[in-house]
């Protein structure tokens, strides 16, 4: 993606996101899931963490702006943090702490034994650092960091909208984890409510920001055309340092505290680390629904075709192989293939089905039941398959393992000739001292062969040959890793009943149990088809049960009951932090809260163990196993929270409460003018969004306690930050459009909607005439993108260009200079105050930079289509010439203002 900022002498120069989108594509709306950026910016794994909370809210900043450089949306901005979740979340969220909490201890108590046992042998390593462990249990709704990641969020937007030419016409919404609902359901609750408004543009262009997979899901359950997804570009296998020595190579349990080798020259590298910035990649849903159809698309059908139900229909068969609500069936994995033989046993059933599997989120039961049913047919081969899988699978790592070892090189030379990967960018080193060299390795070599020519022989600590005793040689396939017992069996008769009677503790004969387990299961499959087009159907439903039923038990659900109670309401952030967190997190709870986890005599201390099974369940690793925990009963934990919310102060009441949805926007935008004069007629009523004021956007505006107002300074919560003082931007109380409980959202594509511009090959290019043009696949959101050619020439400028060494790499390096936390060009510090690194980029000179200028006169087109302009944008056009902020500060219009006492010493640090 293209997104990257120029430098001129070592110094970025800020982009004008206000310009054309030089992804060739523009949008109209983005949505971030904030929890997929909080998590990597607070505890990253491929870069040093952040040494307090405020350069984690720098992080967070720089982090959205890089996203919104990319993505350049034109009229809203929404960014969604999770709040309190719905029941059938918290069983899943509770699990994750518990293991983080429970992997946290475990990692630092290893660690240190590993530090223990190598300084005991003379090894080196660098002094412990005294830091306190960062506890990511704290990004939960309730807790005092997501409070003030609140704050530093309406800070940064408020600065935005001043100080940002590409914020200039843009609605922000900010739904922070006071507002309940996980961030992306918000979001598409959002969506799903401005569809179903008259003023909706149907051919408004989504992207939304996350990594989690049911992003696409919901995407697709949102039948719009354009819809987008940008996502972090996962390169497994990233380096990372040694939690001991800081070196590369290795992990900490391989550590030996070996000196660290010299890092160039001079040892001039000695402190850096091959960070590389994050790159970032599109999915684009219309290409994704192209597969689909080709896929879906059913001849001879007893009913109509429809393409959006078909898509619907493979929504709904995807949650039987995972969610985060219900554990999948045991005879489908999705690494063996389960979504493909789900669509062929779909497309086998369904002419006898006489329909769809489901209606705008709704499950027709006695269809799904002939899809089950077909499926536990073939349970057991697949069962059987799966076990020759597995077999095939060790004995081919086994021999693998043995060509390994049979082909292994009797002598590797080390030091100074040690073999190097290929593709490394640093500059040979001269060899010194050669002879020497050569000698040692000599000796090496000739001391192993000794070594290795006694059996009998072992080494001592320190090195030396003992012939105290031998060691028995290991057996051929000693090297493989212990496998963990199977006490089910599924490849063998009888797995049905030794399923139930391990993981459930009855027996298989026990046909009301199975029943209820089905029946559970069956309402949670309703439950969430429901969540993802519709909302949350209930708060408080949860599934009962560590695992699901088979396919085969899958009889008699047509008749089985999906509706949920009404009118429930969901948990508060505090009781909800009651619900997830483990003991060892209780210090985000008040004192009085927090004794409940621990006190022998709570009346709810059974919830809170302090260690619990990890059931592999057929899995390898202990993250892919069950975490076998009690859950919650309801009812008991409020009744022992009622002896305690007395306890409460003020600040933590207030933290208890639910909150909503804020919006904001700049002086420039058409609804600032309307939604001062709200405040300044000081008017409580709940009034309505002019939608040809807003992009067409609806909904209810209520003034707000806490509002960012014009010519009212913003207050930093970063210290390192100034105060706005010069502030024009605004905000008040958003809620989306409301509906009646029993309003059905139809998941159908809107009247007036165009279809995207096929991309896939044609299945009759070569039988139509296209004058024997080859077929071109189009790898940009613009077809016609001619691709980037360089000749040999060029290829020769660069090699002379580019760096030799790679201290400070190149335009064209594989290694971009170091990112937030390594970046030679820091803020000056002040006395006493910590290194907190610059925001986003090293900036110009004052008057360097003032702004684009073209691009302000006139409204950016939209590439998509043709349509005539609606009245919001008619508006947008009539606006004058966006002035920048009237502060520019050492870093122009893009860049946070610094303290006035910063300007003294604010020099480029080195």
């Amino acid at each position: 993606l293209r997104s990257q900022a120029k430098e001129c002498n070592g110094v970025k120069a800020p982009i004008d996101t206000s310009k054309p989108n030089p992804n060739e594509v523009e949008f109209d709306n983005l949505y971030l899931d904030m929890n997929g950026i909080i998590h990597p910016c607070t505890h990253p794994e491929d870069k040093p963490a952040p040494k307090n909370e405020d350069e984690m809210m720098v992080a967070i900043f720089e982090y959205i702006d890089r996203i919104f450089n990319i993505v350049r949306p034109r009229r809203l901005l929404y960014m969604a943090i999770d709040g309190v979740a719905p029941r059938a979340k918290m069983n899943q969220q509770r699990s994750r702490r518990f293991r983080a909490s429970k992997e946290g201890m475990e990692a630092a108590e290893e660690k240190q034994k590993i530090r223990q046992e190598i300084l005991a042998k003379g090894g080196l390593l660098p002094p412990e650092e005294v830091k306190e462990r960062f506890d990511s249990n704290c990004i939960t709704p309730g807790t005092e960091f997501m409070d003030n990641l609140a704050k530093c969020l309406r800070y940064y937007i408020a600065d935005r909208l001043n100080s940002d030419p590409g914020w200039k016409n843009l609605t922000v919404i900010l739904s922070d984890a006071s507002a309940p609902g996980e961030g992306e359901h918000k979001i598409m609750d959002y969506i799903r409510r401005q569809r179903a408004q008259p003023n909706h543009d149907p051919n408004t262009h989504h992207c939304l920001c996350g990594a989690d997979a049911d992003l696409i899901m919901l995407g697709l359950a949102t039948h719009e055309p354009n819809f987008t997804i940008i996502r972090e570009e996962f390169k497994p296998n990233k380096p990372k340092p040694c939690g001991l020595c800081n070196q590369m190579g290795h992990e900490v349990k391989d550590c030996q505290g070996l000196p660290r080798e010299k890092q160039g020259k001079h040892d001039q590298f000695a402190d850096s680390l091959p960070i590389a910035e994050q790159e970032f990649i599109f999915i684009r849903l219309c290409v994704l629904r192209e597969y689909l159809e080709r896929e879906l698309t059913m001849a001879s059908l007893p009913f109509t075709f429809d393409f959006e139900r078909s898509v619907d229909d493979w929504v709904f068969m995807c949650f039987f192989v995972g969610n985060d609500f219900l554990p999948h069936l045991p005879s489908l994995e999705i690494r063996e293939g389960a979504i493909d033989r789900l669509v062929n046993i779909y497309k086998n059933v369904v002419h006898k089905t006489g329909g769809y599997l489901t209606e705008s989120g709704f499950v027709n039961l006695q269809r799904v039941q002939m899809i089950m049913l077909a499926v536990g047919e073939v349970e057991d081969s697949i069962f059987k398959k799966r076990k020759d899988d597995d077999d095939n699978f060790k004995r081919r790592q086994k021999e693998k393992r043995k060509r390994m070892k049979r082909d292994q090189p009797s002598f590797i030379p080390g030091g100074q000739f040690s073999p190097q990967a290929l593709g490394n960018r640093s500059s040979p080193q001269a060899i010194s001292n050669p002879r020497q060299a050569a000698f040692e390795m000599r000796m090496h070599d000739r001391q192993n062969s000794t070594t290795s020519s006694s059996p009998n022989t072992s080494l001592t600590s320190d090195g030396s040959p003992s012939l105290a005793g031998g060691i028995k040689r290991k057996a051929e396939d000693s090297d493989s890793e212990p496998e963990p017992e199977d006490n089910i069996r599924l490849w063998e008769t009888g797995w049905k009943q030794r399923y139930y009677k391990n993981k459930f503790d009855v027996d298989a004969s026990d046909e009301k149990f199975r029943r209820k387990v089905v029946q559970s299961y069956v309402e949670g499959l309703c439950w969430v088809l429901r969540y993802y087009y519709q909302g949350c159907a209930s708060w408080n439903w949860y599934y009962p049960f560590h695992y699901a039923p088979f396919a085969s038990d899958f009889e008699g659900i047509a008749d089985m009951p999906s509706d949920f109670e009404k009118g429930s309401k969901p948990f508060k952030p505090l009781e909800q932090l009651m619900g997830v967190f483990p003991a060892a997190s209780g210090n985000f709870l008040p004192p009085t809260w927090r004794k409940l986890m621990t006190d022998p005599e709570s009346s709810i201390i059974d919830f809170y163990p302090e260690d619990f099974a990890i059931d592999l369940n057929g899995k390898k690793y202990a993250w892919q196993g069950v975490a076998l925990l009690p859950f919650v009963d309801e009812r008991r934990l409020r009744a022992a929270l009622e002896e305690v919310y007395p306890d409460l102060t003020p600040e933590e009441s207030r933290r208890n409460s639910l909150g909503g949805d804020v919006l904001f926007v700049g002086k420039h935008h058409p609804l600032c003018d309307f939604i001062v004069e709200q405040y300044k007629t000081k008017n409580t009523e709940v009034v309505d969004i002019p939608p040809e004021l807003c992009h067409g956007i609806q909904g209810k505006l209520t003034l707000n306690e806490n509002a960012v107002l014009p010519d009212q300074t913003v207050e930093s919560p970063v210290p390192m930050l100034r105060d706005l003082a010069q502030n024009s931007a605004v905000s008040i109380s958003f809620k989306d459009p409301q509906f009646d409980e029993d309003f059905v959202f139809k998941a159908i594509v809107l009247p007036g909607a165009k279809k995207p511009a096929p991309v896939l090959k044609p299945g009759d290019w070569e039988k139509t005439n296209n004058d024997g043009r080859p077929w071109r696949p189009q790898l940009s959101f613009n077809r016609d993108r001619k691709p980037v050619h360089l000749d040999q020439s060029a290829f020769r400028t660069l090699g002379h260009t580019m760096p030799r060494e790679r201290g400070m790499p190149g335009m064209y390096a594989n290694a971009v200079p170091l990112g937030t936390y390594g970046s030679p060009y820091t803020r000056p510090l002040l006395t006493g105050q910590q290194q907190i690194p610059k925001l986003l980029s090293n900036l110009r000179p004052q008057e360097s930079w003032r702004g684009p200028t073209p691009l302000f006169q006139q409204t950016p087109q939209r590439t998509a289509g043709a349509a005539p302009l609606l009245a919001w944008n008619r508006m947008l056009q009539s606006q004058n010439q966006y002035q920048p902020s009237q502060y520019q500060g050492l870093g122009g219009p893009m860049s946070y203002p610094q303290r006035p006492e910063d300007r003294m010493d604010r020099g480029r640090q080195v």
